[in-house]
């Protein structure tokens, strides 16, 4: 297994450089290019103010060179090995333990850094609460299903899932936002973000406020939460819904689980300690591909509900130009897809003990 896992860390490496070429690629053949003449548009400045600015961001960021060396220069800047460069651009000598710079964002003026710190956290929040949320009611609710076929639960809810799949996340969250954030009608959830100001100098923990209600940091981080949680968990609940009772469907009339029930095993312990486990492949499967539907999910909902994330980051980036942002955030969710990639093969010698990668 730790062989398996060593493999897999280095394939990560020419993977994530062949997703960082094709984005670099994609940004270089747009019209205008990465260039400063770009980043300065029309500025109502001097002549000479800016010809001063645009000398600053070739010599900074190496604008004025040709496209393979602008990506070369980044890759050496954010491997953790590679050339010592100054502020200005200048190349020192090879060293094995410089570090990581991801360098400084056009648009902010900022390390990307600082600024990857600052939204990774809020996505991440969205998505691991998203995630066993989407499975836990999926996994209930395929079941209930499985167990019922034919009956009024299983068609109603057949038909429900199939309606949520179909709804696509921006009408999703408009709605929710237009019925239950509006003051016209229910307003009962906030707008936007994942916190209010007063909420900062409230205790971590519910507690009984002045006015009477039942107030906190804590009770007010996932009252802002609950609307885009739904946005973001109802298409895939509803995927994985159909999924899970199609494969407990299917092992419930397999040659094993008739097998346990000659050997007179209630149908309780035949559904979960024999039918349960063996359903759960397919659903990991889906893992591996559901963090970075997810992610992209994460950029509607972000910009809709205002949450500043990684998500809404990115639209800000790609709009501003700022190629060291966007290169670090797809870095970032890559690496994040690859991670989920490696999460779900070792979730499978989990629940099947046959599979081994030794």
């Amino acid at each position: 297994m730790l062989t398996y896992l060593l493999r897999r860390l280095l394939l990560m490496i020419p993977t994530l450089l062949g997703i960082t070429v094709l984005v670099f690629t994609v940004m270089a053949m747009s019209p205008g290019g990465i260039s400063a003449q770009t980043l300065i548009g029309g500025m109502d400045m001097k002549p000479q103010e800016k010809q001063a600015l645009l000398n600053y961001y070739n010599k900074r960021y190496g604008l004025d060179q040709p496209a393979p060396i602008q990506y070369l220069r980044w890759l050496n800047n954010v491997s953790p090995i590679g050339f010592i460069t100054d502020e200005q651009g200048r190349r020192g000598d090879f060293s094995f333990t410089k570090g990581m710079d991801l360098g400084t964002s056009f648009q902010y003026g900022r390390p990307v850094a600082d600024i990857l710190a600052e939204r990774i956290p809020i996505t991440l929040l969205l998505n691991l609460i998203t995630l066993p949320f989407t499975y836990l009611i999926a996994i209930l609710v395929g079941m209930r299903s499985a167990t019922g076929r034919g009956e009024t639960f299983d068609v109603g809810v057949g038909m429900s899932m199939l309606a949520l799949w179909s709804i696509p996340t921006m009408l999703a969250g408009v709605l929710l936002l237009g019925f239950f954030a509006n003051v016209q009608h229910f307003q009962w959830f906030p707008t936007s973000g994942i916190g209010s100001r007063e909420a900062q100098d409230m205790p971590f923990l519910p507690h009984w406020g002045q006015t009477g209600f039942i107030r906190g940091f804590l009770l007010d981080r996932l009252w802002h939460l609950v609307l885009p949680i739904i946005c973001l968990s109802y298409g895939s609940f509803a995927a994985l819904a159909k999924l899970t009772r199609t494969s407990i469907l299917e092992n419930l009339h397999s040659d094993y689980a008739r097998t346990a029930r000659a050997k007179g095993l209630s149908e309780h312990d035949v559904l979960w300690r024999h039918v349960f486990r063996n359903s759960l492949l397919p659903l990991i499967t889906i893992s591996a591909g559901l963090l970075p539907s997810l992610l992209a999910g994460s950029l509607i909902v972000e910009n809709i509900f205002s949450i500043n994330g990684m998500g809404q980051l990115a639209v800000e980036a790609v709009k501003g130009r700022d190629r060291e942002l966007v290169l670090s955030i797809t870095w970032v969710s890559g690496f994040l897809t690859l991670v989920g990639y490696l999460i779900a093969d070792f979730c499978y010698t989990l629940a099947d003990p046959r599979v081994s990668y030794d």
